[in-house]
């Protein structure tokens, strides 16, 4: 018993140390400088541009009529990826793939042995990865909620701005320019549509639509071409309804999210109870069992 706990406290250790390893890399990488990009002319780096071409996909069997890919690539769009979710799909089945290989080596290594003198650090990361590889939709859908409530508060936060600059006689260009401080999780977005305005305004809202990807969004973008149409005050009206929409939406995530807290807290506070039970009561049990098998 006490073997195969310290072996699970040992591979908990391990899990943590890789978490906390990446996002510490992670953390360090974001405080350095950005530079601008100097290879942005090279044709290999325009993927983010560019489609899988077909005959990748028919070489590792992906279509894209298929629902499993169509749920991706809404999940990716709400995550705000902008990029052609086939290379998302083609790199998982990938990494599927060399999963696969893998496992049929570790077999062949079990069978001759050679398992024993593999460390569990060389071994641990793989189901760790073939877990977040299966399991994607789980963490996709959590990635596109978080994202989702995030760009509802900044939406919340500039129609409200918006609805503020209602009585002055700006172009709802310049008073999109006022509430671009007002952003964080959009602020790019927000920039790179006023920068194409002038050129093409619907074209740019709607890749300004695309971009953010959420309901809210989408809301959001069609209160914003009605008010460029048409300037009047009716369609302010609607962006007040919007906002308590919005408002209402982030009121229900604040309450969902201390019911999960409320829920974590209670698994937290059980831990100290079952250690109790294995430190102190565990040994009676089974002191117990043996006098009984004794007397018996």
């Amino acid at each position: 018993m006490h073997e195969w706990t310290g072996m699970a406290v040992r591979i908990a250790v391990l899990a943590g140390q890789y978490v906390f390893g990446a996002a510490a890399i992670y953390a360090v990488l974001q405080l350095l400088p950005r530079r601008p990009a100097r290879w942005k002319h090279l044709a290999f780096l325009s993927w983010r541009t560019r489609l899988v071409p077909d005959k990748w996909l028919r070489l590792f069997r992906i279509s894209r009529q298929k629902p499993s890919f169509a749920e991706r690539e809404l999940l990716l769009a709400g995550c705000g990826v902008t990029a052609d979710a086939a290379w998302y799909v083609l790199a998982r089945r990938l990494l599927q793939g060399f999963f696969f290989i893998g496992a049929v080596l570790l077999v062949a290594l079990l069978r001759v042995h050679l398992s024993e003198h593999i460390p569990v650090s060389f071994v641990l990361p793989a189901p760790l990865l073939f877990m977040l590889v299966y399991c994607d939709l789980t963490w996709l859908r959590s990635i596109r909620k978080v994202r989702g409530l995030q760009m509802t508060k900044e939406i919340f936060v500039v129609s409200n701005q918006l609805l503020y600059l209602s009585d002055s006689s700006l172009h709802i260009h310049a008073k999109l320019m006022r509430c671009v401080p007002f952003t964080r999780l959009m602020r790019g977005d927000l920039e790179r549509l006023l920068a194409e305005w002038y050129h093409d305004a619907g074209g740019a809202l709607r890749r300004f639509k695309q971009r953010i990807g959420t309901d809210e969004g989408l809301s959001f973008v069609e209160t914003l071409d009605a008010i460029r149409l048409h300037e009047s005050e009716q369609y302010y009206e609607l962006l007040r309804i919007r906002i308590e929409d919005y408002k209402e939406k982030i009121e229900l995530a604040k309450e969902s999210r201390k019911e999960s807290t409320s829920y974590f807290l209670f698994v937290i506070a059980g831990i100290p109870i079952l250690y109790t039970f294995q430190v102190f009561i565990y040994p009676w049990v089974r002191e117990g069992q043996k006098l009984f098998q004794s007397l018996s």
